[in-house]
């Protein structure tokens, strides 16, 4: 191997790393139920950014697991839960939710990411709103 070869090789995976551009931003989730009378707006921190890939030529001659791009995920992450207002004592007034704590470039993870970013989701409230910082 020629030492142009290798310093090209160093220099491509160290810049790869270094142009992903994947870590916690901001981000509000607006949560309501049917039975309770306020929409609950929680400022959080989510996963999101650009993670370097390739799109291979070869796609017949290589394994499907070979084929899979990187996402911008979860390294590390908590969950915390916080009461709706005005809801009526039957029902179950908690939500759940991610906090980013830290985040990578690797294969998204289904047990607790959404890989498809669906464009007709809205994420807005229809009831009055109260604003909760965690």
């Amino acid at each position: 191997m020629s030492p142009f070869f290798v310093m090209s090789l160093l220099f491509g995976l160290t810049f790869g790393q270094a142009a992903s551009l994947c870590a916690p931003s901001e981000y509000t989730i607006h949560v309501e139920k049917r039975e309770c009378a306020y929409c609950l707006a929680i400022n959080t921190t989510i996963c999101a950014g650009f993670c370097m890939t390739r799109d291979s030529n070869g796609k017949k001659l290589l394994l499907k697991s070979a084929l899979s791009q990187n996402v911008c995920t979860y390294k590390e992450m908590l969950y915390r839960t916080v009461l709706i207002p005005g809801c009526p004592h039957h029902t179950i007034p908690y939500y759940s939710y991610p906090v980013a704590v830290s985040c990578k470039c690797g294969k998204c993870n289904t047990d607790y990411s959404d890989c498809v970013r669906e464009r007709v989701r809205t994420n807005h409230c229809t009831k009055p709103q109260k604003l909760c910082n965690m």
